[in-house]
C-alpha cells in the first residue's frame, strides 16, 4: 500500500532539541535535590509524558516534587531553546520537497511545538497542521494521537508514514498500524524492533515513501 501522508514527531525529529530539553530536566531535578545527567534524563524520559516522567522522578526521589515544578521547569526549557535550538540536518529541505499531505503530532503542548518550530522556521510549513497529546488526550505510546492525525489529513492509518525518534513514538505508530521509520543519527538503538527501519538523516526519509 502506498504512503499518502506524513506525520512527523517534533522533538528529536524535527527539531535537535532532546538534549537541550534535558539538561533544563537535570538542572531543576538537581534544585529538588535529585541527581540525574542529561544522559540519564534522556536514556530514562525521551518521548514520555512530562507527567509520567515527572512521577517517576518523584520516585527516585522518594517524595513528590515542588507544586510549581512543571511551570518551572517549562519556562526554563523554553528559555534554553530560545538560546539554542536548531532544526534537526535536512527538515527544511525534506519537508519543502513534500508533495504529500504531512503534519506533526508530538506529547508536547501546542505552545511548546510551535515555539520549537518557529525558532526553527518550519512553522509556516505546518500551520493548521500541528496535533497535540494535551489536546487529543492520548500520549504516546498510545496511537490515539497518530490515529487522530490520520483522520484529520483523511488518510488511512496504513498509508501514513511516521517518522520518530523514540520508543513510546514508535510503539504508537505501529499499534496505530502504520509504517515507521525511526531517526537515529548514532545509529540503530537497543529498544529499536528488528522490523522497524532507522534513517541516520532525513535526507534518506524520501526513500520510505514509495
Amino acid at each position: 500500500m502506498s504512503i499518502a501522508a506524513v506525520i512527523f514527531d517534533c522533538d528529536g525529529t524535527l527539531v535537535d532539541s532532546e538534549t537541550i530539553g534535558a539538561l533544563a530536566f537535570a538542572e531543576a531535578l538537581a534544585e529538588e535535590g535529585l541527581a540525574m545527567t542529561a544522559a540519564e534524563v534522556l536514556h530514562g524520559f525521551r518521548g514520555r509524558r512530562l507527567a509520567t516522567s515527572m512521577a517517576e522522578a518523584a520516585s527516585l526521589l522518594g517524595r513528590a516534587l515542588a507544586a510549581d515544578f512543571e511551570a518551572r521547569l517549562r519556562h526554563r526549557t523554553a528559555a534554553a531553546l530560545r538560546a539554542g535550538l536548531r532544526e534537526m540536518q535536512g527538515a527544511t529541505a525534506l519537508v519543502q520537497a513534500l508533495r504529500l499531505p504531512f503534519c506533526v503530532a508530538s506529547n508536547a503542548p501546542r505552545a511548546k511545538t510551535e515555539l520549537n518550530l518557529t525558532l526553527t522556521g518550519l512553522l509556516p510549513h505546518f500551520e493548521g497542521r500541528i496535533f497535540s497529546a494535551y489536546e487529543v488526550g492520548a500520549w504516546k505510546p498510545d496511537p490515539g494521537l497518530f490515529l487522530h492525525a490520520a483522520e484529520a489529513l483523511g488518510v488511512r492509518p496504513a498509508q501514513c508514514l511516521v517518522v520518530e525518534d523514540s520508543a513510546p513514538g514508535v510503539q504508537a505508530a505501529l499499534a496505530a498500524g502504520m509504517p515507521v521509520v525511526a531517526l537515529l543519527p548514532e545509529g540503530p538503538a537497543p529498544w529499536l524492533p528488528a522490523a522497524v527501519p532507522h534513517v541516520r538523516d532525513l535526507s534518506a526519509v524520501a526513500s520510505h515513501l514509495a
